[in-house]
C-alpha cells in the first residue's frame, strides 16, 4: 500500500504519522507523480507547532506533510496535455508532498526536471526556489551593488546569496562558524550573526564601500542592522519580517515568482552556474527525525526524505 506521512494532531513532530492509503488517481488535468524525494521545510514545522499557524496556512486535520517534490509522472487524467507518463518532474503540492505519490493540476506549481539534477536537489527547490528567486529580483541587483544576505547558508538564504553574486553584485552572507569555509567557497563574504552585526559588516568592508541592498531570510535583527547600516528600507526585501517589524522594508515572498522562474533557477543549478547543499537524507519512515534536525535551525541547504 502507498505511504503518506500524516499529521493527526498539533504540538509536535510526535504526532507525524507513517500511514498507509489507497493509491490516488488524477482527475481531469491532473497528474499523478511517484514521489522519489520530499525536502522539509520551516513552513512545515510551524504548521504542526501551532494550530494557529496552521490555521493561518489553510491546515486542517489530518493533514499531509511536506510541500516540494521530485519524482515520476505515474499518470495523467483525463484533458492532461504538459505531461506524460515516465517523464522526471519536480514541484510543489502543499502538505502532500511527504508521501509516495501526489496528485498535482497539471497547471499548477510543477515543472520538467532537468536532466543532471539530482533527484534529492529537485525535489527541494519548489518553495525555496521561487522565494530565492523573488527575493532577489525584487531589488533589481547589479554589478554596483553590496549586499548583505542573513542566514546564507540556509535553503532560502544560499540560493538567493549565489543569484546575488550570479549577477555580480558583492556578497555578504550571515552564517554560524560552522558555515564561513562552505560560503567562502561559493564567493561570498561570511559574519556571524548576532549582536554587533553591523559593526562585523562593517569590518569586512573595503574602504569607502557601503552596503546598498539586504535579503534577510532571519528577521528583525537583519533589518535593524541593515538600518544602522545606512540602507533604505526599499533597498532591503525581508521573508521572516512582517507588519511593523518589517520596519517599511519589502516583503516579497515566493508567491512573486512562478514555474518560469523555478525553471530558470532548476537550469542554472543543471549547469553547475549554482549549487543547492544537501544537508541530510531521510527514509521517510524517519521523517520526524528529520524534522528535529531542521528545528535545531543550524542546517546547510536542505533536509531531504526520500521514499526508496
Amino acid at each position: 500500500m502507498p505511504r503518506f506521512i500524516q499529521l493527526e494532531e498539533f504540538g509536535s513532530r510526535d504526532y507525524l504519522h507513517l500511514v498507509e492509503r489507497e493509491r490516488p488517481w488524477p482527475g481531469p488535468g491532473q497528474v499523478l507523480v511517484r514521489v522519489l524525494a520530499a525536502g522539509l521545510n520551516p513552513m512545515d514545522y510551524k504548521a504542526y507547532r501551532s494550530e494557529q499557524a496552521a490555521a493561518h496556512m489553510g491546515v486542517t486535520l489530518p493533514s499531509g506533510m511536506g510541500q516540494d517534490f521530485a519524482g515520476f509522472v505515474e499518470e495523467v487524467g483525463a484533458g492532461a496535455v504538459r505531461f506524460q507518463a515516465g517523464q522526471a518532474v519536480l514541484g510543489t503540492a502543499p502538505f502532500a508532498a511527504i508521501a509516495d505519490f501526489v496528485v498535482v493540476p497539471e497547471d499548477g506549481q510543477i515543472i520538467e526536471k532537468p536532466d543532471p539534477l539530482t533527484f534529492e536537489v529537485a525535489g527541494s527547490l519548489g518553495v525555496v526556489g521561487r522565494t530565492a528567486m523573488a527575493s532577489e529580483a525584487s531589488l533589481d541587483l547589479g554589478e554596483s551593488d553590496t549586499v548583505l544576505v542573513s542566514a546564507a547558508a540556509g535553503g532560502v538564504g544560499v540560493l538567493a546569496a549565489q543569484l546575488a553574486v550570479h549577477c555580480g553584485a558583492t556578497v555578504i552572507g550571515t552564517a554560524s562558524e560552522d558555515n564561513h569555509e562552505f560560503l567562502e567557497t561559493l564567493g561570498i563574504t561570511p559574519v556571524a550573526y548576532g549582536p554587533g552585526l553591523a559593526d562585523r559588516v562593517r569590518e569586512v568592508l573595503d574602504d569607502g564601500v557601503r552596503v546598498t541592498a539586504v535579503l534577510d531570510n532571519h528577521g528583525p535583527d537583519t533589518i535593524d542592522a541593515a538600518l544602522e547600516l545606512g540602507v533604505p528600507p526599499e533597498r532591503i526585501n525581508t521573508i521572516a519580517a512582517f507588519g511593523p517589524s518589517a520596519r517599511g522594508a519589502r516583503t516579497v515572498g515566493g508567491r512573486a515568482a512562478g514555474n518560469a522562474e523555478l525553471a530558470e533557477l532548476a537550469d542554472l543549478l543543471a549547469r553547475n552556474e549554482l549549487m543547492l547543499p544537501i544537508d541530510s537524507i531521510f527514509p521517510i519512515e524517519r521523517t520526524a527525525e528529520a524534522y528535529g534536525r531542521l528545528e535545531t535551525g543550524h542546517v546547510r541547504g536542505k533536509i531531504v526524505i526520500v521514499t526508496d
